[in-house]
């Protein structure tokens, strides 16, 4: 049986998933046309069609695997319940927590965006996009009385960082933590920038939930947007 005729936006959707599965197998080093073309079974001309160059084809999965993550990142910020609420959720899914499948993929396009232009443009926007949500939603909670801050943009650079420095110790290193403590941790962390104590670390929520477990550990894992971002990410 031949193969679906794809159209060429679905055909680019599908070349950009292999593209990313790709990097997270081989790292972006020792990713090739032929290797994403293999996955798909089909020509590296064909890849080559629709992206003229490896750094294009790396680029464009990049900002593929970016716009999933600001897509949830954008509904978990949306939902209607209170600011102090939609932060943590937005912190408990950014946060690393030992899956490391999502996180492995930024950390890799952080490292090749320090030697590629395409890849440090699509790295700088998602981490402006990311902090542009965070910072937006810091004020309203501020301008609504729940909490004081009076610095928004600084709170959720300070965040972003730190939750960024978690996930690098967890992937590169294997840190020996739990992911109940790294939830905990990015508790303390959003509790010291709004000035609320009273948030609850708690147990952390169950999968499908508000910051419950995610499918990929982080902004950024192909059209699994549940599945980080972050990246949004310092620098991601």
């Amino acid at each position: 049986m031949g193969r679906v005729r794809l159209s060429v936006a679905e055909r680019r959707e599908e070349l950009l998933r292999a593209a990313v599965e790709q990097i997270e197998a081989r790292g972006v080093a020792a990713v090739r046309i032929a290797d994403v073309a293999s996955a798909l079974g089909v020509s590296s001309a064909l890849v080559l069609y629709h992206f003229s160059t490896k750094e294009k084809l790396l680029a464009a999965a990049f900002a593929h695997a970016a716009e999933a993550d600001l897509a949830h990142l954008r509904r978990l910020l949306g939902r209607r319940t209170t600011a102090a609420r939609r932060l943590r959720a937005a912190v408990h899914w950014y946060a690393p927590t030992g899956r490391a499948k999502g996180w492995r993929l930024w950390i890799e396009g952080w490292a090749a965006a320090l030697r590629e232009p395409a890849l440090r443009e699509v790295a700088q926007d998602l981490d402006r996009q990311w902090k542009a949500a965070l910072t937006e939603v810091i004020a309203q909670g501020a301008a609504a009385g729940e909490f004081r801050c009076d610095d928004p943009a600084a709170a959720a650079w300070r965040l972003t960082a730190f939750l960024d420095g978690l996930a690098v110790q967890m992937t590169a290193y294997a840190a020996p933590f739990t992911r109940a403590a790294m939830l905990a941790w990015a508790d303390e962390a959003l509790a010291r920038e709004i000035g609320r104590p009273d948030l609850p670390p708690g147990t952390p929520p169950g999968p499908g939930t508000p910051g419950g477990p995610r499918t990929s550990d982080r902004p950024g894992t192909p059209g699994s947007p549940d599945t980080p971002p972050g990246p949004g990410a310092s620098g991601s």
